[in-house]
Formats: structure tokens, sequence, C-alpha cells
């Protein structure tokens, strides 16, 4: 196949939606080593050509990358315990003090803001 076209993968994909969302997760796939199913000209093709060949070849199992797809979507990045917090600790007490402030000030207009009522919000009518 010298050169893909759309109408080549549609029979493999619903939409061209579909193609452009596959074959970004099949290039990642290969860029994370996976070994491609069709030939890459020793290399010489990029990636996106790689994936779009390997769609319209019918030789990929689309499901399995459309599934690669989602999970990759769903699943949330695991925090490690030994990661390092962004937060940095300051030795200065007028720096803690300021901080603790602000974040006092924060929990009380979370509060603020969760508790308001609609009876709580005086109208124009009432302040005449």
């Amino acid at each position: 196949m010298a050169r893909t076209t759309i109408s080549d993968t549609l029979p493999y994909v619903d939409s061209r939606y579909e193609l452009g969302m596959l074959a970004s997760q099949r290039v990642r796939d290969l860029n994370g080593g996976a070994t491609p199913v069709v030939d890459n000209n020793d290399g010489r093709d990029k990636l996106t050509v790689v994936a779009l060949r390997e769609i319209a070849s019918g030789k990929l199992d689309v499901a399995n990358v459309r599934h690669e797809f989602v999970q990759s979507y769903k699943d949330s990045p695991i925090t490690d315990a030994s990661e390092q917090s962004l937060e940095v600790e300051s030795t200065d007490p007028e720096l803690r003090e300021i901080d603790a402030e602000l974040e006092n000030a924060l929990l009380d207009d979370s509060e603020i803001i969760a508790g308001e009522d609609s009876d709580d919000i005086p109208d124009a009518a009432d302040e005449e």
C-alpha cells in the first residue's frame, strides 16, 4: 500500500473522529515500544503513517486499541507515598503564620459559600 487514505481505513473504524483517536493511541503504543504489525520501511516512516497503515491493513486489533484508548482516560494516576509534596514548609515563623492565616481565610470562604441559602441574600426590594 503506497499511500493510505481515509477511505482505506473506514471499513475498520466507525468515523473519521474515531480514526484520529485510534491512530493517536496506536502512535503512543508504538512510541512505548510496541511492535508494528506492518513494515515501516526500516524506520523511515513516521509513526503516524505506520499507525494509519496498520489500521488500513486490517491486521491491527482495532477493538483492543479502542479499549486501550478508553482505559487511558479512565485510569487515574497512582501517587506514590514516597513522592515529594509540591507544598514547601517554611522554617520562618512569620511565613508559617501567613500560610495559616491564608488557609483559615480559604476555609472560612468555602464554609460561607457552602452555607449560603437564597433566604440569606437580601433582595433589592428588601433594601428599600
